[in-house]
């Protein structure tokens, strides 16, 4: 294996410890805190005309104050489907139409329900600690494989120490992650 061959090994195992953190980023948004947030919606779909659609793309969604969400369909005879979409999503919350618009309100957490969110958000980060050692895993299997292929052995042991620094930095920043967030769902 060529050196330029070990840095594209470097930077593929980068990008796919990169990209569980992109996904966790993107789970955690999804953890409600008791504060109204748009990307409590952000992946809920609902039946546009004959065709799956995500609501943004169908409406406009706001936050009118910290505990409410205000959901402006482009067309009136969405906020059948829309509030159908909300219930079927098993959210938690109930949405309240008046013609125009549908109100989503966002109740307190009591605390049991928050210890239950940091659990689930500790959960998301050790799938994403999982991802980062699947790729850590990869990139020490082709290294080894390039030590056996003929690549000096010092050389090797660089590389996987390359791979063992990136797999701590990744690691550390899933933990900071999850304290953040954990701090966020128990703020009251």
């Amino acid at each position: 294996m060529q050196q330029d061959e070990l840095k594209v090994l470097i930077t593929s195992t980068e990008s796919l410890m990169n990209d569980a953190i992109e996904h966790l980023h993107h789970e955690l948004v999804k953890v409600r805190t008791g504060k109204a947030s748009p990307s409590m919606l952000a992946d809920l779909k609902v039946n546009y005309y004959g065709t799956p659609t995500k609501l943004s793309q169908a409406a406009n969604i706001s936050a009118s104050d910290s505990r409410t969400l205000v959901i402006q369909p482009w067309d009136k005879s969405l906020i059948p489907v829309i509030e159908r979409a909300i219930f079927e999503a098993n959210l938690g919350v109930t949405p309240q139409n008046d013609g125009e618009i549908v109100r989503i309100s966002i109740p307190a957490l009591t605390e049991e329900r928050r210890k239950d969110l940091v659990k689930k958000a500790k959960s998301l980060g050790e799938d994403a600690k999982v991802g980062i050692r699947a790729a850590r895993h990869k990139g020490m299997e082709s290294i080894k494989q390039a030590i056996k292929d003929g690549l000096p052995e010092d050389n090797g042991k660089r590389r996987e120490k390359e791979i063992q620094d990136l797999t701590d930095k990744f690691s550390q920043k899933v933990d900071e992650m999850i304290s953040n967030k954990e701090v966020d769902i128990m703020t009251i």
